[in-house]
């Protein structure tokens, strides 16, 4: 695996399109590592700092979230280094959007990402740049579709990603009009770990968990975490988090997703960012997930929470661990070697695998069958890991390899 792991990630991307914005500071890249199939696809992301580096980075995991997702297309991402609170933030969008247009006509789709909203910016953005939707790109380079197909399933992504979920088991709240973009990410996350309990052994009810950010992933993946059972011990967030030895009940953590302050966690009794810093990695608990920004999680925190009595590890970020390295550091590779860590293209493809979802022939549009489709794709990810290796040590190794050998 590692020879492989390598060889992916020393091999140069097949396009990188820089862009200087001509009336701010703004810097933006798209990095497209390969057209594997005709096309390639990955989110819009802006914030403060950001370099290519980052950007090439996570176009490879995008890659590799697709060996699992669908389709079967290479990865790419975009990334603009601009603060996505200042107020220029739209004029910014709208001229990288028509600036990156040709490519996503030809053999690119993208969507929303950290601090870029796919509803009201990327969707309205690129339809105002002549790009019938963010995804056309994947369409024309992957599926060439007749002219009157592509209507057709571009018409089941536009509705199905902006779909109001109508069913109360996926929504905290119908009337609050939350959406399948809203909710799939954290979905996949608790999934992840339902269903490792249930093929590697084990009863999800009654396991304690602690939540890292409680973002659009972190808090969808506390709501349905707790829908099934598992007790939400602890949750970390920038601005401070609350713990609860006994577990937080399901009807809190609904009351805490509909309270937050938009991407944030709002709570009364709140702690402050540095007492809960120092106290949550030792709560006991079983199960992990974090779902704030990357590269965060030290090897001190792991060693903590693992002699806490840690089984397993949901990935709602991309690489949440510490490590310079592009995929598998030392922290990562340490962590993989002593507990149950599901790496982050499984767990957390659920975005993924709603836009291959709605691109496909005429799909039902319903809650239930979106939800469980997504449901599926990441059982059939965690049980082909586990036919070949059913031990609960190295996970991701055995997902990495299974993945690289489709691409390298």
């Amino acid at each position: 695996m590692k020879e492989l792991l390598k060889r992916y990630e020393n091999a140069d991307p097949e396009i990188v399109f820089h862009w200087n914005d001509p009336e701010t500071e703004a810097e933006g890249w798209t990095v497209i590592n390969s057209l594997r199939g005709g096309a390639a696809g990955g989110g819009t992301r802006m914030r403060e700092g950001l370099d290519k580096n980052e950007v090439l980075s996570l176009a490879k995991t995008m890659e590799i979230k697709f060996t699992v997702s669908g389709p079967a297309i290479g990865g790419a991402k975009s990334g603009i280094n601009f603060d996505p609170q200042d107020p220029r933030k739209k004029g910014v969008l709208e001229r990288w959007y028509k600036a990156v247009s040709p490519l996503l006509k030809s053999y690119y789709g993208t969507g929303g990402d950290l601090n870029v909203d796919e509803i009201h910016e990327v969707i309205p953005i690129t339809e105002n740049s002549g790009v019938w939707h963010p995804q056309e790109g994947v369409f024309n380079g992957h599926f060439s579709p007749t002219e009157a197909d592509k209507i057709n399933r571009i018409g089941q992504l536009r509705h199905g990603v902006i779909k109001v979920i109508e069913n109360p088991e996926f929504s905290p709240d119908v009337s609050r009009k939350y959406t399948v973009a809203d909710m799939i990410t954290g979905y996949g996350v608790a999934e992840a770990v339902h269903h490792y309990y249930n093929i590697y052994g084990g009863d999800i009810k009654g396991k304690r968990a602690v939540i890292q950010g409680f973002g659009n992933v972190g808090s969808a993946a506390a709501f349905y975490l707790s829908q099934l059972g598992a007790k939400i011990v602890g949750i970390i967030d920038r601005a401070g988090g609350l713990i609860n030895k006994d577990g937080f009940s399901h009807e809190e953590i609904t009351e805490l997703f509909l309270n937050k302050d938009g991407n944030a966690l709002k709570a009364d009794n709140m702690m402050s960012f540095e007492d809960i810093n120092k106290q949550i990695w030792s709560l006991e608990t079983e199960i992990f997930a974090p779902c704030a920004a990357s590269r965060l999680i030290s090897q001190e925190q792991i060693d903590t929470m693992i002699n806490s009595g840690l089984e397993v590890i949901s990935c709602g970020a991309n690489v949440p661990f510490a490590d310079k390295e592009i995929f598998f550091g030392p922290i990562m590779e340490n962590t993989d070697s002593r507990v149950s860590l599901i790496p982050d293209f499984i767990s957390n493809c659920g975005m993924a695998r709603v836009f291959a979802y709605f691109m496909e022939r005429r799909v039902q549009m319903t809650d239930e069958a979106i939800f469980n489709d997504t449901s599926m794709t990441i059982r059939n990810a965690i049980q082909n890991t586990f036919n070949n290796n059913s031990s609960k040590q190295h996970i991701s190794a055995t997902a990495f390899e299974i993945a690289l050998k489709q691409l390298v």
